[in-house]
């Protein structure tokens, strides 16, 4: 069996992949294996859920919906896409405080890279987690909470810590968000009033090539209010998009969730894709730094000046803020970040030989890569980058001492063999 990422950009090793039905299998396989990985829905750009043993697959597992109202949280299979999760949810009158720009990922999956979508004041989908039912390297479950020691180093874990059969996140009443979409940012405005833009609504996406005197789109959502989201009709100088526009220039935006400051529900606007399209404009590859927010700007201006080199390998790039949170291993640790998201055309071997010199002009901003997508870590320095880097090598020591869940990925950034 062949099986490869979302992307089919690489193919996986294994040499068995196994879907279990229900969480007691799981456990029966886990325990089994001498070395296991998990797969949720391999939107994944790397070898991070990758091993040499056995591959687990959590789509075949049922979500097992269990909304606590008292507690304000639900649990759900790891396997569980999220667009799956918000539909039940908003059904039931709840929401989740966020989501990314696809709704395809899964639960597991984006926590445990810390996937994230975009505001100011919005935290990545992580720190949501209220408590996690970790398969542990003997086929336990092992209950993780919030408050319990080492909870802040379990949730994004990288796989390294156990298989994640369950995972409780808070949610909270249903809202509605409008959203619209302006044109042609001109770049002095987009740097001279960054954080009054990321400021105007409670998401805000930035779209460039990076080339020319223009951000081409900038995406505002806004949780309505008395029935209106915040419209503008002038946005530092650029204007609103006269109908639908899909992120890539050209595309027909028919996959794009309801533009034109239409309100709507809170899942049918925060993600950039409807589910139940496929959102790849065909085969595409993917990158993502997460710098200080104090350093944005000069970082933007960084990456502009590698727009001869960056621009020709480019479908698009998104910018978008992250608030800071208290997990070890999160990109937005300790500080509120501004990520730097890059789609790439399908060219892996020019893609690759562009990133260590993108790395080097983020490097002086402590630049931090997204866990799942495409990096070069050439000097292997990310421990730097992470204050509680020793304690989750500590932690993964203690709770896998036998390496059932390491893999090359694990070894080669964050544990050393």
């Amino acid at each position: 069996m062949t099986l490869t990422t979302w992307a089919g950009n690489y193919t996986y090793r294994a040499h068995r992949v196994l879907a279990p039905r229900t969480v007691e299998e799981l456990q029966e396989v886990v325990a089994a294996a001498p070395r296991v990985r998990a797969l949720g829905t391999r939107h994944c750009f790397n070898d991070l859920a990758d091993g040499p043993g056995v591959l687990v697959s959590l789509e075949g597992l049922d979500p097992g919906f269990t909304i606590d109202e008292a507690a304000r949280t639900v649990t759900v299979t790891g396997g569980t896409r999220y667009g799956t999760l918000a539909r039940h949810l908003h059904a039931a009158g709840w929401a989740v405080h966020n989501l990314a720009s696809l709704p395809h990922i899964s639960v597991a999956g984006a926590v445990a890279t810390a996937t994230h979508g975009s505001g100011d004041r919005s935290r990545n989908l992580s720190t949501a987690v209220a408590a996690l039912d970790l398969v542990g390297p003997d086929g336990e479950l092992r209950h993780v909470a919030r408050g319990d020691d080492g909870f802040a180093g379990s949730v994004v874990a990288l796989g390294a810590l156990g298989v994640a059969a369950r995972v409780t996140l808070d949610v909270e009443p249903t809202f509605q968000v409008a959203q619209q979409v302006h044109v042609d940012l001109p770049w002095t405005a987009a740097l001279d009033r960054f954080d009054d833009l990321t400021a105007s609504a409670d998401s805000v996406s930035l779209f460039t090539d990076w080339s020319g005197d223009t951000v081409q789109q900038v995406w505002r959502k806004s949780r309505v209010t008395d029935g209106h989201g915040v419209l503008r009709d002038d946005l530092f100088g650029a204007r609103p998009a006269d109908g639908p526009r899909h992120p890539l220039p050209g595309i027909d935006p028919v996959s794009c969730t309801p533009q034109l400051g239409e309100p709507g529900p809170w899942h049918e606007r925060i993600p950039h894709f409807r589910l139940e399209f496929t959102p790849s404009n065909g085969d595409e590859l993917q990158s993502e730094y997460l710098v200080p927010r104090a350093h944005a700007v000069a970082a933007l201006a960084a990456v502009r000046e590698l727009s001869s080199v960056v621009t020709p390998l480019l479908q698009v790039t998104e910018v978008r803020t992250v608030a800071a949170d208290d997990l070890w291993l999160s990109t937005a640790y300790g500080d509120d970040r501004v990520g730097l998201h890059f789609t790439w055309k399908p060219l892996q071997p020019q893609v690759e030989a562009v990133l260590p010199a993108l790395e080097a002009a983020l490097a002086p901003f402590d630049a931090r890569p997204h866990w799942g997508k495409l990096f070069a870590d050439v000097d292997r320095d990310l421990a730097r980058l992470y204050p509680r880097w020793d304690d989750f090598a500590a932690l993964v020591a203690r709770t896998d001492p036998d390496g059932v869940f390491r893999n090359d990925f694990v070894e080669r950034h964050v544990l050393p063999r």
